[in-house]
């Protein structure tokens, strides 16, 4: 009865632009996923070897967090994609009642210090 299942499936329901579509994608997240490891690895370089100046380290670090963020947003949150209007809307609300509030509380314990 359960012969049929260790046949291999030849035919797929995917075009062969769709085959295409989908290979072009998932090199573009490799490649995203690569940036993002090169871009973890030079934030720890450059603070392990001083690489970059004690002053200029807070700055080039933040950088290339925002950077590994626009990449995580695009390639793996797919907001790229035209079809996510919907998701778009929601996540970019959400940073921007997310910073605000960031700042206001780290000015109040800034300035009220414990």
């Amino acid at each position: 009865m359960a012969d049929h299942l260790s046949q291999s499936f030849e035919k797929s329901a995917m075009t062969n632009e769709e085959k295409r579509n989908h290979k072009s994608e998932l090199k573009k997240q490799f490649v995203a996923f690569g940036l993002m490891i090169f871009l973890t690895f030079l934030a720890f370089a450059a603070v392990a070897t001083d690489f970059v100046p004690r002053s200029l380290a807070i700055p080039f670090i933040l950088i290339l967090a925002i950077v590994q963020f626009a990449l995580q947003l695009l390639f793996f949150m797919h907001m790229k994609d035209k079809d996510h209007a919907w998701v778009n809307v929601f996540m970019i609300t959400g940073i921007f009642i997310t910073l605000p509030t960031i700042v206001a509380l780290m000015l109040l314990i800034g300035v009220t210090k414990f």
